[in-house]
């Protein structure tokens, strides 16, 4: 599934963001912040009130009161309570899709880490402008939202105008679940994470990346000196401050071997975690730059990657297993392993065709297509019962 499309446009004078509707609505009231997506041959009647009009209809001969943009391809799935954002050259990105599960911010592109395999690659960029975005993207999104991800680059730089942010996603949407992608390094400043527990959102979780349980492992992971110490000592402050936590390891050639010991290192010292997410790794971004340092066949580290699980189990901590498939994965592993991947990243071999657990699995990154285990095989036992 792509989330963005280009058009060509007309009228546009500035940037625009509007929940989709695909049919007429009939107050001009509730019209200031849609936009019309009119897939019909026939021209909208009546177009006065709304922010825009799409259409993926070539070069239509229709005469609106507002913004029209026309030939665009791709974007079949919008739905009544989408949102998009529309440039002034025509260009279309989906922000928000009101069906599905899986919903993030991209809250910046800066990051103070340069970890070897991000998946989204920093820039050193200024881009305070997007808040306005962000802020009005959280306007216009379903009340009813279950969850919403915030990630990056690194969302904490942004300092105070992170913490007002999560105040605003409180105050806005109180019902919706926040996931927070972070390395954590902001809150080696006691009183910034004191001002993050001071919200008390109802339903916060941070995610923070810790990859070895040696410090100049983690640095060059990371490719930041210092990161390590920051890093823990920040996972400590969002403890005392209650701020719920989720510890993320990535696996690759450069981490699994000590992954039982990082195990015992985070089971005694961060027992307060609420969650640890041991996860494959994402073929895009840097990993692709950093292959030959990063890449080993998932059925390579399953011993290591065993005894890591059992450790955080045995120690009372509840641990997940994201981007793996089932068929590489010691049985035993199974009821841990979860179906993590976006949907508008999820893909499957075809060799899954023919697996019975193919509904049970996570699957593939798209991009996991180009390299992935020598062990892939389809699963013909039943053996659905193991699975968590």
């Amino acid at each position: 599934m792509r989330l963005h499309a280009i058009g060509r446009s007309g009228g546009l004078t500035h940037p625009v963001i509007g929940r989709i509707t695909t049919s007429l609505l009939a107050s001009e009231a509730s019209r200031h912040d849609s936009v019309l997506f009119w897939k019909a041959i026939a021209p909208p009647v009546d177009t006065f009130g709304y922010l825009a009009v799409l259409t993926p209809h070539k070069n239509p001969a229709w005469q609106t009161t507002v913004p029209l943009v026309h030939s665009l391809s791709h974007l079949d799935y919008l739905t009544d309570g989408d949102v998009v954002h529309i440039g002034r050259d025509g260009f279309v990105r989906t922000l928000y899709r009101k069906d599905s599960r899986h919903n993030f911010i991209l809250f910046t592109d800066q990051c103070n880490s340069y970890c070897l395999m991000c998946s989204q690659p920093p820039k050193p960029v200024d881009d305070s402008n997007r808040l306005w975005e962000h802020y009005r993207l959280i306007d216009l999104i379903d009340v009813n939202t279950s969850a919403l991800g915030i990630t990056g680059g690194e969302p904490t730089l942004f300092a105070d105008d992170f913490i007002r942010f999560i105040e605003y996603c409180k105050a806005k949407l109180p019902n919706t679940a926040l996931h927070v992608l972070t390395n954590g390094r902001m809150f080696y400043y006691r009183r910034f994470a004191e001002q993050l527990g001071q919200i008390a959102h109802p339903d916060l979780m941070l995610g923070i990346p810790v990859y070895s349980d040696i410090d100049s492992e983690h640095d060059f992971i990371v490719q930041a000196k210092g990161s390590f110490e920051e890093t823990v000592i920040g996972l400590h402050h969002l403890g005392h401050s209650n701020v719920p936590i989720e510890i993320r390891i990535v696996v690759h050639k450069q981490s699994y071997k000590r992954l039982p010991q990082l195990a015992d290192f985070i089971s005694r010292n961060f027992p307060f975690a609420a969650h640890v997410a041991v996860m494959g790794l994402e073929l895009t971004g840097f990993t692709n730059q950093n292959m030959d340092q990063l890449w080993i066949d998932p059925h390579d580290y399953q011993p290591e990657l065993l005894k890591a699980v059992e450790i955080l189990s045995w120690s009372g901590l509840h641990v997940s297993i994201y981007n793996h498939q089932l068929c590489v994965l010691e049985p035993k592993l199974w009821p841990y392993a979860r179906k993590s991947i976006s949907d508008w990243k999820n893909s499957y071999a075809e060799e899954c065709n023919d697996c019975l657990l193919k509904e049970q699995c996570g699957g593939f990154f798209q991009s996991g297509l180009l390299k992935r285990s020598a062990f892939i095989s389809p699963i013909q036992t039943s053996a659905q019962k193991t699975i968590g």
